[in-house]
């Protein structure tokens, strides 16, 4: 039986819906406001902008940083926000039930995309947790200035702002260095920080390594300790996988003169190994580098900011890691034996793996200008340019992948072009309105592909259709282009002080990603390594896929005293998407087979569809100071979220919805002192998606212990997640592929989710200068 989450659910609302409110009169002291660093930029606005974003706060960024090396996990507290499992550093955020490419997201300002088949290097990987110097989120409805090319919402990374000598002051020299360890799976990392700066020049590099062996779950989960791979196994509550290691660097240059600044940055990242519990494969190299050049100027109208940016990926590899079988064909002992084994030479008899690379370019250009009218009126107004190419090929490798090269994208594009006006407008003391609309331009194409073998569609057991569907693919017009419109219409009421009642309603449109669109072979082996989600499925795109279309309502009553000490939020929501971009069990092809269209209990392939969906729930969040004590502050925060999705065509669940969720903290603060006791529980889920087979997932309920002290340039940070080593599974880690035959559809066992992490001692410490 599911965990049942009622007692955690009625703490939240005895506590907030009765205890809240006397302390909005009785709450003294305000909050510290973050230092203003940077002259130049200003806010002309008093009141907070319409909508107000979910921004996660510098002091709850410090207090995770120790704890985890993904930043998209830093999202983790913001309600209706949760993630995908995937490698230690790549997780996949989600927004109310809506994931990955139907977010915006940007990494100081630049549009990134995620340039692998499998989706292992998202936006957020490229930002490690110390380089995290903002991050906010804008959920369903959001302002068109911020908004594009997606549905659920939009996601903000910026590094820390460059520092700059105070006036009067020579030269600056300053920074910071730390580390961390956490026990479970032996994680450690390091990270520095250096700025050189005199009243005008800043100077800043940034460094950070992570690394993390597999780590264990709160018991056994699974019934063999085989590999695939001779004389390598695993205890049955490790989880395959999870290791990983990743590298960072950034050189950032800042010049101010007046009310201007310039700003550039030159990032490098190389991912030596992030293996991965949830896919076929695991990224064995990944690099990517950066530049960045950035223009902010404030005039006597209102303030103007300009942005260009090229990143480049390559190389990105995978193949198998070193808890996956790597040897395949006849005469490693073929496709029925539990560990492959070395053979030579590589042929039609004999695979070394299945090697799969990518490259991409990805160059931006942006503008925005906020022009205030008068004292009540602003106007945005901005656009985008966006130039991205793809490359996605596998080696020859033996047995099946012989004896050429298979293009999976070859020359694969995808532009946008963008142009949005906003209107903020201030009607009178209780009322504040935003209008706005966004128009996007999305072009993409793909060129001509071949299988390994273009000469053949294999025969008896090994048909594989690659002559037939290349040829299918590449006598169709590829090129696709659409007009795409976001409208954003919101308002904000403030009755008084102490509360805002903020509503709104918007149209949001996404195009299809490359891979939605132009993977391309239906053949099990090549489809289950075209996989977004970790579900271990296969999937290939449909050239025909429309655009999504989402049309959002949603409200939110914000009760609050005037220091936000004691805070509660309500937000409903629902949303309406046409032409969601879901699966169908494959109607013609390699492994279309009737098996593949009717079975329950297994993996199967999938070919992307337009149908329609829906998603409605509600978020809740708050926090109340209990007690000022001579011994410290007394508070308590918590947090309820649920999310339904549903498609409307099929009846059948989303995949991947978080089921209902929350958290509760005691919190204690006194001089350096912060520490918290924490309870995180989740109900079961039970509302899957059938036409994956989705697993489903048992309740849970962990407690969690955290305290930082900071003492003069000193911070230390100690913690234990999952406190009593509980096992359970990730509701939205996917499905375990962690080990063994994965080439195969069905070569591993279906039915395994991926376990989450048993107990784990971290610490962390940070020393600035």
């Amino acid at each position: 039986m599911g965990y049942r989450l009622r007692p955690l659910a009625a703490a939240v609302a005895v506590l907030f819906s009765g205890a809240v409110a006397p302390q909005f009169a009785a709450a003294e002291g305000a909050e510290a406001k973050p230092t203003v660093l940077d002259d130049v930029v200003v806010s002309a606005d008093k009141l907070q902008p319409v909508p107000v974003s979910n921004t996660v706060s510098p002091s709850s960024i410090e207090q995770m940083r120790p704890a985890t090396s993904d930043t998209a996990s830093l999202l983790r507290n913001i309600p209706g926000v949760s993630t995908y499992g995937a490698g230690g550093v790549s997780s996949l955020p989600v927004i109310r039930g809506l994931a990955d490419d139907r977010i915006r997201i940007k990494v100081d300002g630049m549009d990134l995309i995620a340039s692998c088949p499998n989706h292992m290097n998202p936006p957020l990987s490229y930002i490690d947790p110390t380089n995290v110097g903002t991050l906010r989120v804008y959920s369903g409805i959001t302002p068109v200035s911020v908004g594009g090319d997606s549905i659920a919402g939009t996601i903000i990374a910026d590094t820390l702002a460059p520092i700059f000598a105070a006036p009067g002051q020579d030269y600056l020299a300053t920074g910071q260095i730390g580390g961390f360890y956490r026990s479970n799976g032996n994680a450690w990392g390091a990270n520095i920080a250096a700025t050189a700066a005199t009243e005008n020049i800043s100077v800043t590099y940034t460094g950070s390594s992570a690394r993390a062996d597999n780590y264990k779950a709160g018991g056994n989960f699974k019934t063999t300790t085989a590999t695939g791979r001779v004389g390598h196994t695993l205890p049955l509550d490790e989880v395959g996988s999870t290791a990983y290691e990743s590298l960072n660097q950034m050189l950032s240059f800042a010049v101010k003169g007046g009310n201007h600044l310039v700003e550039a940055k030159f990032g490098f990242q190389h991912i030596p190994e992030q293996l991965y519990p949830n896919q076929r494969m695991d990224m064995l190299d990944n690099e990517q580098k950066t530049f960045n050049l950035r223009y902010l100027g404030q005039f006597d109208w209102g303030l103007f900011e300009a942005r260009a940016y090229y990143e480049r990926v390559d190389p990105h590899y995978m193949d198998f890691g070193p808890d996956k079988r790597f040897w395949y064909g006849a005469a490693s002992g073929g496709p029925m034996a539990g560990n492959g084994a070395p053979c030579s030479p590589i042929s039609a008899n004999c695979a070394a793996g299945m090697p799969m690379y990518t490259k991409s370019s990805n160059t931006g250009v942006t503008v925005k200008a906020d022009v205030n009218l008068d004292a009540q009126n602003l106007i945005r107004v901005g656009g985008l340019y966006q130039h991205y190419t793809l490359d996605d090929w596998w080696p020859p490798s033996g047995a099946a992948m012989w004896p050429g090269t298979f293009d999976n994208i070859n020359d694969g594009s995808r532009d946008r072009l963008g142009l949005f006006g906003e209107w903020e407008s201030r009607l009178n003391a209780q009322w504040l309105t935003l209008l706005g609309a966004r128009y996007e331009r999305v072009t993409t194409d793909a060129g001509n592909v071949r299988g390994y073998d273009p000469t053949t569609n294999g025969m008896g057991m090994m048909v594989n259709d690659q002559k037939k569907d290349a040829a299918a693919f590449n006598a169709q017009d590829r090129e696709r282009t659409d007009n795409n419109w976001d409208l954003t219409a919101l308002a904000r009421y403030t009755p008084d002080a102490n509360s805002d009642i903020e509503f709104g309603v918007a149209r949001k449109v996404r195009s299809p990603n490359l891979y939605e669109r132009y993977t391309w072979s239906t053949w099990s082996m090549a489809a289950v390594m075209n996989n977004l989600v970790g579900d271990g499925n296969g999937y290939f795109g449909n050239i025909n896929l429309k655009p999504e279309q989402a049309h959002t309502v949603s409200a939110t009553w914000d009760l609050h005293a005037a220091d936000r000490r004691s805070e509660l939020r309500i937000t409903p929501y629902y949303t309406r998407v046409t032409d969601y971009i879901d699966a169908i069990r494959c109607p013609v092809g390699a492994s279309c087979t009737p098996a593949n269209r009717t079975t329950t209990n297994e993996f199967v392939v999938l070919q992307y569809a337009n149908q329609s969906a829906v998603l409605y729930g509600i978020d809740v969040s708050g926090r109340i100071l209990l007690a000022s004590t001579g011994v410290g502050d007394f508070g308590l925060t918590g947090s309820l979220a649920y999310t339904h999705g549903k498609n409307l065509d099929t009846d059948d669940g989303l995949y991947n919805i978080m089921p209902l969720n929350g958290k509760l903290a005691l919190t204690h603060t006194l001089g350096g002192w912060n520490g918290a006791v924490e309870v995180v529980a989740s109900a079961a889920k039970d509302d899957v998606s059938d036409v994956r087979n989705e697993i489903k997932t048992a309740g849970y309920g962990l407690t969690n212990l955290r305290g930082s002290y900071t003492w003069k340039q000193v911070r230390v940070d100690l913690g234990v997640d999952n406190l009593f080593d509980k096992f359970y599974s990730l509701p939205l880690g996917g499905a375990y592929t962690g080990q063994g035959s994965t080439m195969m559809l069905n070569g591993i066992p279906w039915g395994i989710a991926v376990p989450g992490m048993g107990r784990s001692i971290y610490t962390g410490v940070t020393f600035k200068f």
